[in-house]
């Protein structure tokens, strides 16, 4: 029985991973939780339902300790990265945002396998994360990453030519006018069932830049043998194309059952951890170029990636700012990726930047949001 933590609990990949130990008891069992405690409720009615030891919260401790008498209760800022370094067999990190590289880095110095959904961890300092796991140590969450961990184990690391990210493009494929999207209609995720951070991210095409980036790091491939294609219909996760001329594609429903279940319990498959594609009925799978001009944030990331140091954490920390703001509605949608954009014009200094810790990233992570803080306040209605 593995024993495993659960960082992000109440979010959406947090309570598919409890669903998935739940329908497969025998298998784990959850030893701690963790969440940012807006929802004391599901916080409580998990520790319950899951026998908990450790709960680690930021909000409404108090209500939950006394909810839960006999579970620790570690609350604060670092109650996350506190919950990551408990012994335990695998920990899914889930939290959504740079928040998540604490907790990254804990696991892992905890010498825990890590199930890695927070993309942000290698978005903002993957040479660092990477350099403090060993092999197999961090096990890809995301679908289209732990697709292409699935499509590796049919050949070489050298025999693979390319790394192709698949995007179903958000809600905004067909329509050209963006002036006037409001933050409900960025909400409306075609084919995914998101948090809004993410979704929004869907819809910009920030969340695909942020996986080339993450894509490299995690399979340490160039830029340049990395691509991203519109798959609208989200059942072609993502591919590997190998030197021979060979695509190997993983295909399932678009949901993230599978993905978690397999970085749950790699390199073993938990059976029927999501629904199996119906062969029997007919199917009808597209692929497409991404439009750059419509949606420049793929090749602003890349370039981002490319320029190495701390220009990608500055990507991320300037976009988690504009979509706050946007979902705030203090700025419109077509303004998310200019102030992002001047963000990562105005800190061109911090390409040559060593990151040698988290205070490092921390520090210019801070310097991102208060340009991009600064910018609001000229974009602003």
């Amino acid at each position: 029985m593995r024993e495993v933590v659960i960082l992000g609990s109440t979010g959406s990949i947090g309570r598919q991973a409890l669903e998935i130990v739940a329908t497969h008891k025998g298998s784990f069992r959850v030893v701690a939780i963790s969440s940012a405690g807006s929802d004391p409720t599901l916080v409580i009615e998990q520790a319950k339902a899951f026998n908990v030891q450790f709960v680690g919260v930021i909000k409404n401790a108090d209500e939950i300790r006394r909810a839960l008498p006999g579970v620790t209760v570690i609350d604060g800022p670092l109650a996350s990265t506190e919950i990551a370094a408990i012994e335990c067999d695998v920990v899914l990190n889930a939290i959504t945002g740079s928040i998540g590289l604490g907790p990254t880095l804990a696991a892992l110095e905890a010498g825990n396998t890590l199930a890695l959904a927070n993309k942000e961890s290698l978005v903002a300092a993957g040479e660092l994360v990477m350099s403090k796991a060993r092999v197999n140590q961090i096990i890809p969450v995301d679908s289209e990453h732990s697709a292409i961990w699935q499509c590796s184990l049919a050949g070489k690391k050298d025999e693979v030519r390319r790394l192709i990210l698949t995007a179903s493009g958000g809600p905004f494929m067909e329509r050209n006018d963006l002036q006037a999207v409001s933050v409900a209609d960025a909400l409306k995720h075609p084919t995914w069932n998101m948090g809004a951070v993410v979704t929004i991210n869907s819809a910009t095409l920030v969340n695909k830049g942020l996986e080339i980036i993450e894509a490299h790091h995690l399979f340490d491939v160039p830029y340049s043998s990395i691509d991203a294609v519109i798959h609208r219909q989200s059942v072609v996760h993502s591919m590997v194309e190998y030197v021979d001329g060979s695509t190997i594609a993983q295909a399932s429903p678009p949901n993230m059952k599978g993905a978690i279940a397999y970085a749950l319990n790699f390199p073993e498959r938990l059976e029927k951890a999501t629904d199996a594609i119906d062969w029997g009925t007919k199917h009808n799978w597209s692929f497409e170029p991404i439009d750059s001009a419509k949606f420049p944030a793929v090749e602003l990331a890349r370039v981002c990636g490319e320029s190495g140091g701390a220009m990608s954490a500055i990507f991320n920390a300037a976009n988690e700012v504009a979509v706050e703001a946007f979902i705030a509605q203090k700025i419109g949608f077509t303004s998310i990726l200019p102030l992002v954009q001047e963000v990562v014009e105005a800190c061109q200094g911090y390409a040559t930047s060593i990151l040698r810790d988290l205070a490092d990233v921390s520090g210019i992570e801070e310097n991102a949001r208060a340009r991009a803080h600064e910018l609001l306040i000229r974009l602003a209605p």
